[in-house]
C-alpha cells in the first residue's frame, strides 16, 4: 500500500498498536516472531561486512532480532526518544544503564527513595567496584545542590518512587546534575510512559521495567533503556552485547501485543487507583494515603506539573503496625497478595518485609515505610468490587 500516514501524527492509543510495524513479505496481520538464535549471511563477505558494521544484517540475537527492534521502535515512538535496547528485566535495564557508563573513581548520586534493588546496586554493589556513590532525599533541593557541587558521572531517580509515591522535581534535578557532568537515568515505571516523559524534563535516559504495565498481564519479564542514539549505541549496546543482558524474541512479542492495549489499561486502572485512595482516605483504621492524582499528597501540586495523571499504584499505612498491615491483608479475597505491580489484577505487598526488607530499619523509616506501610497495585476489576474487599480488610483490622 501507497501514501500510508505518518505514525507520529496519530495520538498515543493509535500509535501503540500501528508505530514501528514492520511486516515481512508475507504481509501478517500480527507481528512475526523471530524465534532465531543466529543469521545466515549470502556470502563470507556479507558475514565480514556484518561484523565490521559496513553491512546492515542481522547476525545474533543477542545482538539484535527483529522482533525486538519492532517493540524496541515501538517504544522509542512512545517515549519520543531517538533510540531503545531492551533487556531481560528491568533490573537489567537499571543495572545496565549505570554499569555501562561509570568506571573506577566516578561518582553517582541517587534519590534515597528506590526499589530495594536499585538501592542495593548504588549502595553495595557500584562501591564494590570504586565507585563513590551518594544518597539524597529526593525532595530536598538543598541536599541535592550539595551532592552535585563536584563532578559527578550519573545520577539516578525514581519519580514516583516506589514504594510511597514521592514525587521529584525531575526537572531541577537535571538541571543541577548537568551542571556537575552527569547523565540523568529516570526510572519511569510507576508513571509509565503514558502519563510522564522524563526526556521532555530534561532526563538523558528513561528505564522501564517492562514486566510492569508493559505486559501488564503478569506473563513476561523485560526491561527497556531509551536516551540519544549516541549514547545507546556508543555507550550503552557495547556493554549490552558483551555481557549478554538482552531480551528473548519471544518476550518481546508478548510485549508487542500487550502494548496495543496500553493505554487502555493504564486509564482505566488509574480511575480505579483514584475511587480506592478516595475510599482509603475516608476508611477508619487508615493513618495516612499516598496517591499522587490527590490534593492532600505532600508533592500534589508538583505531580499535577509533570505528571498527566496520578497512574496506577496508591500507598497506605494502616494503623497497628505489622501486625494490623498483615491481618488487613489476610482478609483479602479478591484482592491478591504480590510484590508485582502494573498488572491487571490488583496487588498488594508488605514493602517492609518484602520488596524493602534487606533495608536497615532506619533506612526504611527515614523513607517511610513504616510497618504499617501497604503498597497497592490497582488492577482493572470493579472499582466498587475493589472497595468491598477493602471493606473486608479493614473489618479484620477492626477486630483484631
Amino acid at each position: 500500500m501507497t501514501d500510508q500516514p505518518d505514525p507520529k501524527s496519530f495520538r498515543p492509543a493509535t500509535r501503540l498498536i500501528n508505530a514501528g510495524l514492520e511486516r515481512t513479505p508475507y504481509g501478517e496481520t500480527s507481528e512475526a516472531m523471530f524465534l532465531t538464535s543466529g543469521f545466515v549471511y549470502d556470502s563470507a563477505e556479507q558475514a565480514e561486512g556484518t561484523f565490521t558494521g559496513d553491512v546492515s544484517h542481522y547476525q545474533y540475537t543477542r545482538f539484535g532480532n527483529p522482533t525486538v527492534a519492532n517493540l524496541e521502535r515501538r517504544l522509542c515512538d512512545l517515549e519520543g526518544a531517538e533510540a531503545c535496547a531492551l533487556t531481560s528485566t528491568g533490573m537489567g535495564a537499571v543495572s545496565s544503564a549505570l554499569l555501562a557508563q561509570v568506571r573506577a573513581g566516578d561518582r553517582v548520586v541517587a534519590s534515597r527513595a528506590l526499589f530495594g534493588s536499585c538501592h542495593w546496586i548504588v549502595s553495595e554493589l557500584l562501591p564494590r567496584y570504586g565507585v563513590e556513590t551518594v544518597f539524597v532525599d529526593g525532595g530536598d533541593m538543598a541536599a541535592w545542590k550539595d551532592a552535585l557541587g563536584k563532578p559527578t558521572r550519573a545520577v539516578l531517580l525514581e519519580s514516583p518512587s516506589n514504594p510511597m509515591l514521592d514525587v521529584l522535581d525531575i526537572r531541577m534535578i537535571c538541571d543541577l546534575a548537568h551542571k556537575a557532568g552527569a547523565t540523568v537515568v529516570v526510572d519511569n515505571v510507576f508513571a509509565t510512559p503514558l502519563y510522564q516523559k522524563p526526556l521532555e524534563l530534561g532526563a538523558d535516559v528513561v528505564v522501564y521495567s517492562c514486566t510492569k504495565h508493559i505486559d501488564g498481564q503478569g506473563r513476561v519479564l523485560g526491561g527497556a533503556v531509551l536516551g540519544t542514539e549516541k549514547w545507546i549505541n556508543e555507550v550503552l549496546r557495547p556493554f549490552q552485547r558483551n555481557t549478554g543482558n538482552s531480551l528473548s524474541p519471544f518476550n518481546a512479542w508478548v510485549m508487542l501485543k500487550s502494548i496495543e492495549t496500553l493505554a487502555l489499561r493504564v486509564n482505566a486502572m488509574t480511575q480505579n487507583a483514584a475511587k480506592v485512595a478516595d475510599f482509603l482516605a475516608e476508611a477508619p483504621g487508615i493513618a495516612r494515603v499516598f496517591y499522587p492524582g490527590r490534593k492532600d499528597h505532600p508533592q500534589y501540586e508538583l505531580a499535577k506539573k509533570q505528571m498527566a495523571a496520578g497512574s496506577t499504584l496508591v500507598a497506605f499505612e494502616v494503623e497497628g503496625g505489622k501486625a494490623g498491615a498483615f491481618a488487613f491483608m489476610n482478609a483479602l479475597r479478591l484482592i491478591s497478595i504480590s510484590n508485582n505491580l502494573g498488572d491487571a489484577r490488583s496487588l498488594v505487598t508488605h514493602p517492609a518485609t518484602t520488596t524493602h526488607m534487606k533495608l536497615a530499619p532506619e533506612e526504611r523509616a527515614r523513607l517511610g515505610i513504616t510497618d504499617g506501610a501497604i503498597r497497592f497495585s490497582v488492577g482493572l476489576e470493579d472499582a466498587d468490587d475493589l472497595i468491598d474487599d477493602l471493606r473486608r480488610g479493614l473489618a479484620a483490622l477492626a477486630n483484631r
